[in-house]
């Protein structure tokens, strides 16, 4: 397909808006956590590294950061555990019901997190009886981050075939043994590529942890959220804010890098 260069020329300036309109405010946030001055002057006068020092000794911020970070491990651990299982079971055998089974696997991730938050918000307080808290946050966050990792297995293993693991069998190896040296090396990326994923968005996500954290406690988006409009306090938020996009960059970047490898056949 053979475009002019006027219909190039308006492509590429289309993308740079786009980008702009993305990358831009990010920036801006980068650069206020820099900024000396308290009313975020813009450009920046001067720069000043003191925010961030203060951010380090702020205990709601690292209280915040601790339990964002406790919630996203443990959500990951049980989307890699559950959505591999679902993956290999969906993608091995053949049953009925298995594509209705395929769209509740991944229909969490594409519900309006309100709607997820307060049904899970009900379940947890009328039908179980379980107080809020950071295990409800784990399981709730678990919901969507199961998605992840489903998605990431079960498009390596549709590349991986079937073909190695019966040579490995018809070579005499069990199943056992089949998984640990063909297929478990081969899926290894994906693995890990979906747990990376799972993480970033656990670590990141704010409404449905709103209606499933118990009282008292914060994870890092929300302690962002109730301190954005109070007194002195812009200065930090902003270094946390930073300390934010860079540890969702940082995930989704080595994700992407993964999910990419395909003619090292999973090896990192």
């Amino acid at each position: 397909m053979r475009l002019s260069r006027t219909t190039k020329y308006l492509l590429l300036a289309a993308l740079v808006l786009g980008l702009a309109v993305i990358y831009f405010p990010l920036l801006v946030v980068l650069l206020n956590s820099f900024n000396a001055d308290t009313t975020f002057g813009w450009p920046p006068s001067s720069f000043t590294l003191e925010w961030w020092g203060r951010a380090a000794e702020n205990e709601g911020a690292l209280n915040a950061l601790w339990t964002s970070v406790q919630a996203g491990l443990a959500a990951t651990a049980i989307a890699l555990v559950l959505g591999t299982m679902a993956a290999f079971a969906l993608q091995k055998y053949r049953f009925f019901g298995r594509n209705q089974v395929s769209l509740l696997i991944i229909l969490p991730i594409a519900l309006p997190g309100i709607v997820t938050g307060i049904a899970l918000n009900n379940a947890f307080r009328t039908i179980l009886g379980i107080d809020l808290g950071l295990f409800t946050a784990i399981v709730a966050h678990a919901t969507f981050c199961i998605v992840v990792v489903f998605n990431n297995v079960v498009a390596r293993l549709r590349r991986m075939g079937g073909n190695l693991e019966e040579a490995s069998m018809d070579l005499g190896a069990d199943g056992l043994t089949t998984f640990r040296l063909v297929t478990f090396p081969m899926l290894r990326s994906a693995l890990l590529a979906g747990g990376l994923l799972a993480f970033a968005l656990s670590f990141d996500e704010i409404i449905v942890t709103t209606f499933t954290l118990g009282t008292g406690l914060e994870t890092l988006p929300i302690w962002i959220l109730n301190n954005l409009f109070r007194p002195n306090q812009a200065p930090i938020v902003n270094v946390v804010a930073a300390v934010l996009i860079l540890a969702s960059t940082v995930p989704v970047y080595l994700a992407q890098r993964l999910s990419g490898d395909t003619t090292s056949g999973g090896r990192l």
